[in-house]
């Protein structure tokens, strides 16, 4: 799969920005150790962090160089590492492993939480945020669509939905230490845009980045992009202004480990 695209993915900094400040709001007091940002992307959560925590030494962990290039230009890290998420372990145990919108790319989750869980200090905290849209309209039709127009090229789903229910993680979490698992739905206003439809902005730079691999190599990709503007502006119509309200679930926990 191709980079990320830094610049893409920032235009919406605030909304994906705001369920972490919400997750780090359920954050208490640490134990000595290190705060790692799993899954850190371009930084966007550096600052918060820096500012929460600028005594500790604060870890950014995360695959991709382009990502990885924008947050070490932030400067709200100590030490960036360039390494998948599910294979790295860090130097000493950390007080806290955050996480915003990172575990949703990789599979088995009961295996991964307890390996990070398993890392931490004791009394240290594991603290998640995870979208929770893949059954809504915006997520739900993608892999049709791209199916419909190459079905020799997307046989299987791309974009997997890794994330499970809400009563699955406070099952697994429970024996692990002091848990806290909700969900919220965030109401975000998209401004209009030039062209195509507000919320095909907003997931282009995430969700369809794997799809439009495929099709792009396909020759396919400015037709499916068509084929998504039409089913979003059905699914979420725009008001006089061309702006749309998109409501976008999102998954939280933490786990405070035992002291």
């Amino acid at each position: 799969m191709a980079d990320w695209n830094p610049d893409l993915y920032a235009r919406f900094a605030g909304l994906r920005r705001q369920p972490a400040l919400d997750l780090l709001a359920r954050v208490g007091a640490l134990p000595s150790g290190d705060v790692i940002d799993l899954g850190c992307g371009n930084g966007a959560v550096g600052p918060v962090l820096a500012t929460r925590f600028p005594d500790r030494a604060r870890l950014g962990v995360d695959l991709s160089p382009a990502m990885l290039a924008q947050a070490r230009d932030g400067g709200h890290y100590t030490v960036l590492h360039e390494a998948d998420l599910t294979q790295w372990r860090p130097d000493a145990p950390p007080a806290l492993i955050f996480s915003n919108a990172a575990l949703n790319w990789v599979p088995d989750h009961a295996t991964l939480i307890a390996r990070l869980v398993g890392m931490l200090a004791a009394g240290g905290m594991l603290a998640v945020q995870v979208p929770a849209q893949h059954d809504e309209p915006s997520h739900a039709m993608v892999h049709d669509i791209a199916r419909d127009l190459a079905p020799d090229v997307v046989t299987t789903p791309q974009a997997h939905t890794h994330v499970r229910a809400p009563c699955d993680y406070a099952e697994l979490l429970a024996p692990m230490g002091e848990a806290n698992v909700w969900t919220t739905q965030y109401m975000q206003r998209l401004d209009p845009v030039g062209q195509g439809h507000p919320v095909r902005h907003f997931t282009q730079s995430t969700y369809l980045r794997r799809y439009l691999d495929l099709l792009e190599s396909a020759q396919l990709a400015d037709a499916f992009l068509d084929r998504y503007d039409t089913a979003l502006f059905e699914a979420y119509p725009p008001d006089e202004s061309g702006a749309v309200w998109f409501p976008f679930k999102r998954l939280f926990f933490t786990l405070r480990t035992g002291a």
